[in-house]
C-alpha cells in the first residue's frame, strides 16, 4: 500500500443551507463546544489517520474525518450520551452536534464503527480529553445514571489547585468514559437481540 495522503471529507460550517444562514452563523460565539473543537484540533491523532484506506486514485467515498468522529464522542461524552445511535440523532436535530458534523452526514453505524474500532485509543484520548477540560474550567459533566447508580460528575473552579485535583479530574473523567462505555455496550448487545 503506498503512502498517499488520505481522502477525507471535512466540516464546512460556513456553508449556506437552504436557510440564509450557516450553521457557524447560528451557534454562538461562546458557545462550549467551539472550545471542544478547538481542543481537538490540537490532538495527535495520527493514528487513526493511519487507518484510513480512501485515498486518490483508488475507489470508495471519502472518510470522515477523524476529528469530527472524536469531537462529536467528546462531546457526548461530556453530556452524558453514550449510545451511538442517540449520538447520531443528535447529529440530525441538535444544533451543536449539527455543527460539529459541519454538514457531514454521520450515521450510527459510523459512530459505533469509530468507537469500537479505536477502542483503547479513544477511551484513553477521551479520558485525558475530558480531565483536561475539567481542569481548565472549559466544561462541566452532567450526572450519568446507570442502573439506578448516580456517578458524581461535576466539581467546584475552587478545586483545581494542585496535583491531587488533577488526579481527581483524572478519576472522574475516567469514571465517565467507562460508564458511558459499559451503557454503550449494553446498547449495543440490546440492540442485537432486536435484529
Amino acid at each position: 500500500m503506498s503512502a498517499a495522503k488520505p481522502r477525507r471529507m471535512y466540516a464546512n460550517r460556513h456553508q449556506g443551507e437552504f436557510r440564509d444562514d450557516s450553521l457557524d452563523r447560528l451557534l454562538p460565539p461562546e458557545h462550549r463546544v467551539r472550545d471542544v473543537w478547538q481542543f481537538v484540533e490540537t490532538l495527535d491523532l495520527s493514528a487513526l489517520l493511519a487507518g484510513i484506506r480512501s485515498v486518490p486514485g483508488n475507489a470508495g467515498a471519502p472518510a470522515i474525518d477523524p476529528r469530527i468522529l472524536m469531537a462529536l464522542w467528546l462531546q457526548a461524552t461530556i453530556d452524558g450520551v453514550g449510545s451511538a445511535r442517540q449520538l447520531a440523532r443528535l447529529c440530525d436535530a441538535h444544533l451543536v452536534y449539527r455543527w460539529l458534523c459541519g454538514g457531514v452526514e454521520v450515521g450510527y453505524h459510523t459512530l459505533a464503527d469509530f468507537r469500537t474500532g479505536h477502542g483503547e485509543v479513544l477511551n484513553d484520548l477521551l479520558t485525558q480529553t475530558v480531565a483536561v477540560l475539567l481542569h481548565e474550567g472549559l466544561i462541566d459533566l452532567t450526572r450519568v445514571a446507570q442502573d439506578g447508580l448516580r456517578v458524581r460528575a461535576s466539581a467546584g473552579a475552587s478545586s483545581f489547585r494542585r496535583q491531587k485535583t488533577i488526579e481527581a479530574c483524572l478519576a472522574e473523567a475516567k469514571g465517565q468514559v467507562e460508564a458511558l462505555r459499559s451503557q454503550a455496550d449494553e446498547g449495543a448487545g440490546a440492540a442485537s437481540r432486536r435484529e
